[in-house]
């Protein structure tokens, strides 16, 4: 069984508000082949956590532009990696809602189509958690302490990042 690491929110916060309006060349810029928005959560977390998971198709990890997990980058895999069941290596956590955000959690937001295709990170929350007071961080609209107020969406889903499994 891998042990419990803790989150370092705080770092992932750091990392979020380093990156925010500029790129990590470290790691691909996605902005103009879909959207950059899942990349750059997936650095936040990662810079909180420090594990990946080299799962091939259901890990969640980043080598290069063209070796990487499609959770890393898409919407949708990083959620049901996130909330996954299995103690495999990695962050994860639970589908949340509002009152139970804390900074360095994660909301997805489904926008214009019928389906979750945004990622920001939470960086900071004023007060009671409501859309006016939550402030995120995020690319593909690239932005920083903005409030999640300021989207025009149809639904939000909150992912609260619990620890990372790691096997070391």
């Amino acid at each position: 069984m891998p042990r419990i690491i803790p989150y370092d929110r705080r770092a992932a916060i750091r990392y979020a508000h380093r990156w925010a309006f500029d790129r990590n060349p470290r790691y691909y810029d996605y902005e103009n082949i879909g959207g950059d928005c899942t990349n750059f959560a997936s650095q936040c977390l990662y810079a909180g956590t420090g594990v990946m998971n080299f799962t091939p198709d259901f890990g969640w990890y980043y080598v290069d532009a063209n070796n990487k997990s499609p959770s890393w980058t898409g919407v949708e895999y990083f959620y049901n990696f996130m909330v996954r069941r299995q103690a495999t290596p990695g962050p994860f956590g639970v589908q949340a809602n509002m009152s139970m955000l804390l900074p360095g959690d994660f909301v997805q937001l489904k926008l214009t189509s019928d389906r979750f295709s945004h990622t920001p990170i939470i960086v900071e929350i004023n007060g009671l958690p409501t859309p006016d007071n939550i402030l995120i961080a995020a690319h593909s609209f690239d932005s920083d302490y903005r409030p999640l107020s300021t989207y025009d969406f149809q639904e939000l889903r909150f992912i609260h990042i619990v620890a990372a499994y790691s096997n070391n």
